[in-house]
């Protein structure tokens, strides 16, 4: 009989402690991520270092450049550079924990890192979102409103708007994270994804999550819709107004910023849509995945090419920088 009550007490026991680790927020989850669906998972590796290496070094100069020469002090030069930080920063979240599972063959993560990764991600990709539209207002008051320029981008402007997108990101983060995080995970912790996203991470949840989905999905729609209704406005004025232009050297100008701007918010919210706001059904976790490498790996590199090989005055910055201007004229004398 007191056999038989101890055998029953260490079952419950036994069942008490898988409660607690299915249940609680203490056991890691794993990410699958996508070098184990390759067939050259080395070779992909190194892609992808040298793509981050390349992202990193590509928004590092081109800071280092906007502080250093004194011709881009003005706001448009400032929002790259913030849009450049925000770049170093987003890459810097997810590449090198992907990487370091691959060279050492562990892809557990904490639940506590998988909360500050998202968290991070979230708040880079709302601020993100914000600076493009911030950036497209730029553009509108320095190409529709010239003479009042320097009264409507002042610095301390220029401040606000980017306290603002810092802020409003950071709430994203905030509200998010911890109600994606609090649910309970009672079956699998794999997460098909490279990163704790919050969609992918959603999914392992054993509780209904349809209320919080739609709720997410709202949010989601309002974090983009806004940025896209300031950009679409600002880019309409802009183009009646470049077509009234009677200079063609000052039309081409014109288009030539602003479609650098474009190219990148078409980039990034092109798959921030597919991810946030298509509905589930279009969804898998490998096309899950290649949109996020598009806008976590490639956007971060292409970026820093995008605002410097198409801008003269970034590259003549470059070259003074650099010595080259110099060491030609010397050259030549």
């Amino acid at each position: 009989m007191n056999l038989e009550k101890q055998r029953t007490e260490k079952e419950t026991n036994m069942d008490l402690t898988t409660w607690m680790n299915n249940y609680t927020g203490q056991s890691d989850f794993t990410l699958v991520g996508f070098f184990s669906q390759s067939k050259h998972p080395v070779l992909l590796a190194v892609i992808i270092f040298v793509i981050f290496l390349m992202a990193l070094s590509g928004n590092a100069l081109l800071i280092l450049l906007i502080l250093y020469d004194i011709h881009l002090h003005i706001p448009m030069y400032f929002f790259i550079s913030q849009l450049s930080l925000m770049d170093m920063m987003y890459i810097s979240v997810t590449v090198p924990k992907m990487l370091m599972d691959q060279v050492l063959g562990s892809h557990k993560i904490s639940a506590a890192a998988c909360g500050m990764q998202m968290f991070l991600y979230v708040t880079l990709a709302g601020s993100e979102c914000f600076l493009l539209a911030a950036m497209s207002y730029d553009r509108y008051v320095a190409i529709c409103h010239p003479l009042q320029y320097p009264v409507l981008m002042n610095h301390r402007v220029c401040l606000l708007l980017m306290s603002v997108c810092w802020i409003l990101g950071s709430l994203d983060g905030f509200m998010l994270t911890p109600a994606t995080m609090t649910f309970p995970f009672c079956g699998s912790r794999e997460i098909h994804h490279f990163f704790c996203e919050v969609p992918a991470v959603t999914k392992l949840s054993c509780s209904d999550t349809w209320l919080y989905e739609t709720l997410m999905y709202m949010c989601c729609v309002l974090m983009l819709l806004i940025p896209v209704t300031v950009i679409s406005g600002s880019y309409s004025s802009i183009l009646l107004t470049v077509l009234r232009m009677n200079s063609a050297e000052g039309r081409k100008k014109a288009l030539a910023t602003c479609s650098s701007h474009m190219t990148v918010v078409i980039l990034f919210y092109g798959a921030a849509v597919y991810t946030y706001m298509l509905p589930a059904s279009l969804h898998t976790p490998e096309k899950d995945m290649v949109a996020s490498v598009f806008y976590t790996i490639v956007t971060p590199l292409l970026n820093p090419i995008i605002y410097s090989f198409r801008n003269k005055n970034v590259t003549e910055a470059m070259k003074k920088l650099f010595g080259v201007s110099t060491l030609f004229q010397e050259t030549v004398k």
